[in-house]
Formats: C-alpha cells, structure tokens, sequence
C-alpha cells in the first residue's frame, strides 16, 4: 500500500477534490489548501457551489467530474461512504488515475470498481497526512 501511495502522490499533479467545502474550518478546505501548498492543481468538486461566482481556493468549482474540462489524476473523495459508489463510476468516466477515499470514508465496493477499472484505490486514509508522512521520509 504505502508503494501506491509514494506512486500516486509522486506521480499526480491534479486533484479533484469531491465534496469540497468553501467553509475555512472544514477538513475538505484545509487538506486541499495544504495540497496546493504543495504545488499540487486542485479542482473543487460540488455542485453547491458550481453555479456561482465564488471561487474555492482561486479556483471554478465545478458540478460534477464530467464537468471538468481537462485530465483528473486524483479524484479525493469528502463524501459520506454511502455516496462513493458512483463517484467512482465517474473517475473512471474521466480516466482518472487514482480513487481516494479520505479518512473515515471506505467504501468496498467503490475501491474494488476502481481496482477493476485498473485505478489505484485508496481508502480511509489523508491524502495530506499521507503526502506529509512521505515528505517528512524523504
């Protein structure tokens, strides 16, 4: 697993980040802004904010991963486990390279549809957390 995770996150450089907040406390904000830090493009995710003017974190939010007009490598997932299942149909819609599911979110079935859709399959673990372990090992 942890070979997957030096892979994916050495390999990616756009993050769609599912369910994202605008709100500056939530989890889905912060671990996104960290990852932006750290030279990674986020993409917001979440048809709440799609159709407005606001930007999260300087970028459009779009509606949904169909929506995006460009390649996805990582789709990151802040939704409730019983929403991932077509989340994951859609990263493969995309051709996304990696399913990953944050911290407290598994859904079994979705990581084994990305596994068959030959996509890396993350679950229940902080891309950020993650991302910092290999940076502090590195």
């Amino acid at each position: 697993m942890s070979s997957d995770l030096h892979h994916i996150l050495k390999t990616s450089k756009i993050i769609a980040v599912v369910g994202i907040s605008a709100d500056h406390t939530k989890p889905s904000f912060t671990t996104s802004q960290y990852m932006q830090s750290k030279g990674f493009t986020i993409v917001p995710v979440n048809p709440r904010y799609a159709n407005s003017a606001e930007k999260i974190l300087g970028q459009t939010c779009y509606a949904r991963l169909e929506d995006i007009p460009f390649a996805i490598d990582i789709v990151n997932v802040f939704r409730p486990t019983s929403d991932v299942l077509p989340i994951a149909q859609s990263s493969f819609q995309i051709k996304a390279k990696c399913l990953w599911q944050q911290l407290g979110i598994e859904n079994i079935q979705a990581g084994q549809l990305a596994e068959e859709y030959k996509m890396t399959s993350i679950m229940n673990r902080c891309i950020k957390i993650e991302h910092q372990r290999l940076e502090t090992n590195h």
